[in-house]
């Protein structure tokens, strides 16, 4: 029998406190407190013990949910509103990560072993082909990179008017029980008020008033759509886009077009956002790629009722420029929505009687569909198509009678067409084959070489295409009418091409002789000098020194009457820039007869110090050798001369900083070799230059004690009488030095360095009493607390010069 300690001690008690003295009794007492084994049924148990399972329903979501698809199909029977329905599913097999690994099989090797390699990669290439069509790439410039430099160009001194939307208060005080169509009624009455005359006409803005009242209109358009004010916005919009319909000030309406087109883009994109978050559901927002069966019909109904409003806009401008603002919002629809809507916007603009307001509301339809469907070209080619049959408006009757109202010549009023133009063929070049290129410059020829259009189609295509057929574009530019569109600027759109892209090797000589015999008959020195900016890189690029120095000669003798380069100096520090860049032998350069004229050019001191700064970081750049030639000592000794000379009392220390490390960059090149008397009379000449930059002087003082040491090393530490001449003359240069020195702390560390490389050289006198006296004056006349506390490391060197004084 198995006895239990703790059971006996309550048996004990019981047995105690009870008076139990009868032995049977005692043992039954006893087998009670015993413990028998129970018999038990584990898988009973188990069963008991494990949680319930619950079938999962198809209609409920769970993101670990195997992917199921439910086909559901309704049958009318005989008897009236009896249906039947029948429903079969297809459930995705769950695969579990850990229970493939069982069968010993690598999954990548059973996938390597099971796909073709060849259909693969055609596969992926068709995928990645597919997928870049779709998403406009990072090389492809952006509208945004544009709108600054449309606003600075196109501006105006005249007078604007305006005409502002006056929100009346009829139809707002609504009571919460008013009926739905009471709702719509009033609404539509509120639309019609802008058709009524609801507007007042504000005049004689100046354009930065304008651009103001257009930016509070902006504002307006963003506090009403976050009042829940869509009727409201939607007036602002329509108002806005009235305006692109006036061209009373002609100059102005790029700009015009512009600080509309803002209003627009943030309109649609507001409309989207609404429309995207009633697709909310508890999964989440749609994914970027979803479809219109995943849109609920809410959204899809809140969706057409916008379109339904802007349909019922009278006038053909504005509704066709808020539809385009909201174009994206044909995704919550159908799958075919846009490339429907992209035809139909296209055939509107026909109806546009003004060529400029039309040429710019293709621009905006272009620029809205390369955001939201780049991969239709279609729509982008029968848009500039249409333009191209609608070009002869420019000449007609019409727009001549406005121009002479105007006062606006014929090639100013063709630029205006640039940036449109410019934008519409920019989207259809984007990734396009070379072969588009032929059919465009067909199609000019056909319209007589229009000089406009053939300056858009070099901006547009790649620069390879245009510089393979650089001839062909050439004798087109010849034939060009000269009233229309300066010659000039055609040929500074060739030159931008040929500046990233190289021609055939064999027509870049006769480009550049038919190119220059244009240039060099230009009377007005800014169109000469934009033109000529560009040409001098294609002949650097592909040519000699004679040729640049032609080029520089021909620049000075236009730019020099009349004292025209001040007004071009950013033109040419571009060319200064393009030089220096693809010339890289300082010797060349200089030895060029017309650099250093052309450097005179430079006469603003800030200008030149800009320049001469240019030139002095190219050469520290690219020169690789130490030089002596004394073509380019004497030509940097005059760039670093002018740089020194800048230096005044307002000079910032960082920009002493900056000269004084690029002069001391041109130090450090210089050497004579064993030429050391004239090294030395090179660095008292620099010393005479720059002496009013210390750290230049520091550096002098070093070079020259490295001087020293190099005769020292030659001489293998025995000076013959010329020689010992000569290192005293190096010391002596260094204790000259050092005294013009403000630095304490500099002239310190120098005195000591110089008094070393006078022992070294046996300077006995000049080492010991030099060094000796100096720091003496220096520490005399400096607070002692100041100076241990600064320069305990100076004081050690000087403790360590005393002592091998003492030892010599």
């Amino acid at each position: 029998m198995i006895y239990f300690p703790k059971y006996c001690l309550v048996y004990k008690h019981v047995c105690t406190y009870t008076s139990v003295t009868d032995a049977p009794i005692k043992l039954f007492l006893y087998s009670c407190f015993l413990r028998h084994p129970r018999s038990r049924n584990y898988t009973s148990e188990f069963d008991s013990c494990r949680l319930e399972a619950v079938p999962v329903e198809f209609g409920d979501y769970h993101p670990l949910k195997p992917i199921t698809v439910t086909e559901s199909k309704t049958k009318k029977m005989g008897r009236k509103g009896s249906t039947s329905s029948t429903s079969s599913s297809s459930s995705s097999s769950m695969i579990d990560p850990l229970s493939s690994v069982l069968d010993g099989t690598d999954p990548l090797s059973l996938f390597a072993a099971t796909a073709d390699p060849v259909t693969t990669a055609d596969t992926t290439r068709k995928k990645r082909d597919k997928d870049d069509s779709l998403v406009v790439g990072s090389d492809f410039e952006p509208w945004s990179s544009k709108r600054g430099e449309i606003l600075a160009r196109y501006t105006t001194t005249e007078k604007l008017s305006i005409n502002l939307y006056m929100s009346s208060e009829k139809g707002k005080a609504t009571t919460p029980g008013s009926a739905v169509s009471e709702k719509v009624r009033t609404r539509l009455e509120e639309l019609d008020d802008l058709e009524e005359g609801s507007q007042k006409e504000l005049l004689n803005l100046t354009q930065q008033d304008y651009m103001n009242r257009i930016e509070d209109l902006n504002q307006s358009l963003k506090d009403a759509w976050a009042s829940d004010q869509k009727v409201k916005a939607l007036k602002i919009v329509i108002q806005c886009s009235k305006l692109l319909s006036d061209t009373t000030v002609i100059q102005f309406y790029p700009s015009k077009f512009v600080l509309i087109t803002d209003i627009l883009d943030t309109f649609g994109k507001l409309v989207y956002e609404r429309i995207l978050s009633m697709c909310l559901d508890n999964r989440g927002s749609l994914p970027d790629n979803f479809t219109p069966e995943s849109v609920n019909d809410t959204a899809k109904e809140t969706c057409l009722n916008w379109f339904f409003k802007i349909a019922s806009i009278r006038e053909l401008i504005p509704r066709f420029y808020v539809e385009a603002a909201i174009l994206k919002c044909n995704k919550f629809l159908s799958k075919t929505g846009i490339s429907e809507c992209l035809p139909r916007l296209t055939a509107m603009i026909r109806g546009i009687g003004d060529p400029l307001v039309a040429v710019y509301a293709r621009a905006y339809l272009c620029r809205v569909g390369m955001e939201v469907a780049p991969h239709l070209k279609e729509s982008l080619n029968k848009n500039f198509f249409d333009f191209l049959l609608t070009f002869k408006q420019m000449h007609g009757d019409t727009v001549q009678n406005q121009l002479v109202v105007q006062c606006v010549e014929i090639p100013s009023y063709l630029t205006l067409y640039s940036p449109a133009i410019d934008w519409i063929l920019q989207c259809i070049a984007y990734r396009a084959p070379e072969v588009l290129l032929t059919e465009m410059m067909e199609r000019c020829k056909k319209l007589g070489n229009n000089a406009l259009l053939l300056n858009s189609v070099m901006s547009a295509f790649r620069a390879e295409f245009i510089a393979a057929r650089s001839m062909d574009f050439i004798g087109m530019i010849k034939e060009c009418d000269e009233s229309g569109f300066p010659k000039h600027l055609l040929f500074r759109s060739l030159g931008l091409n040929l500046a990233m892209a190289d021609p055939p090797e064999c027509d870049r000589l006769q480009i550049l002789n038919e190119a220059w015999k244009v240039i060099t008959k230009l009377k007005n020195p800014q169109d000469y000098i934009n033109c000529a900016e560009v040409w001098v890189e294609y002949t650097c690029r592909h040519f000699t020194k004679r040729e640049v120095n032609t080029v520089l000669a021909d620049v000075i003798k236009h730019m020099t009457p009349d004292r025209a380069f001040e007004d071009a100096y950013p033109q040419l520090h571009s060319i200064i820039q393009k030089i220096i860049t693809y010339f890289h032998d300082f010797s060349v350069l200089f030895s060029a007869e017309k650099f250093l004229p052309f450097l005179d050019m430079f006469q603003k001191e800030s200008v030149r110090v800009e320049v001469c700064k240019c030139i002095m970081e190219a050469f520290i750049k690219h020169q690789q050798d130490a030089t002596k030639d004394p073509v380019i000592l004497n030509a940097l000794l005059h760039v670093c001369k002018t740089m020194h000379d800048s230096v005044n009392a307002l000079t910032l220390e960082d920009e002493k900083r900056m000269l004084a490390s690029l002069i001391n960059g041109f130090i450090k090149m210089v050497s004579f070799g064993r030429d050391f008397e004239q090294q030395l009379s090179f660095y008292v000449e620099a010393r005479s230059m720059f002496c009013n930059l210390e750290p230049v002087l520091v550096q002098l003082v070093h070079s020259v004690n490295q001087l020293a040491m190099e005769t020292r090393k030659v001489m293998k530490g025995n000076h013959s009488r010329k020689t010992a001449a000569f290192v005293r003359a190096c010391v002596a240069f260094c204790f000259i030095t050092i005294p013009s020195l403000t630095s304490i702390f500099a002239r310190l560390n120098l005195y000591l360095n110089s008094g070393q490389v006078a022992l070294a050289n046996q300077c006995l006198s000049q080492g010991k009493i030099g060094v000796c006296f100096n720091c003496i004056i220096i520490l005399s006349c400096q607070k002692t607390e100041y100076y241990y506390d600064q320069s305990r490391g100076c004081t050690r060197v000087i403790r360590k010069l005393l002592e091998s004084i003492k030892a010599g």
